[in-house]
């Protein structure tokens, strides 16, 4: 089946990749890194060819990539937006 070549999970970690530099706010990072993730890990054979398996470790990478992408380069606890000009006024 297609799900079981590495090089798709690659090449769609690549694509997700590119697509997170036009969307903003880590939306797809997350899914990126672990696609790649599922990519390698079947390359090496570390990860067997079963579907749910293979969803399951995409999804736990995509958890902790973003996690662990929010508490570096999120808003930081104390930390307030001061907003000094508004969007209406000229």
């Amino acid at each position: 089946m297609s799900w079981q070549d590495p090089w798709i999970w690659i090449v769609a970690g690549v694509v997700l990749g590119g697509l997170e530099m036009v969307l903003p706010g880590f939306i797809l990072l997350g899914f990126a890194a672990g696609s790649v993730l599922v990519g390698v890990l079947l390359w090496l054979g570390l990860l067997a060819n079963s579907l749910p398996l293979t969803v399951l470790v995409l999804a736990i990478a995509a958890v902790l990539v973003w996690y662990a992408l929010r508490r570096i380069l999120g808003v930081r606890a104390g930390q307030t937006r001061i907003w000094d000009r508004d969007i209406n006024e000229n």
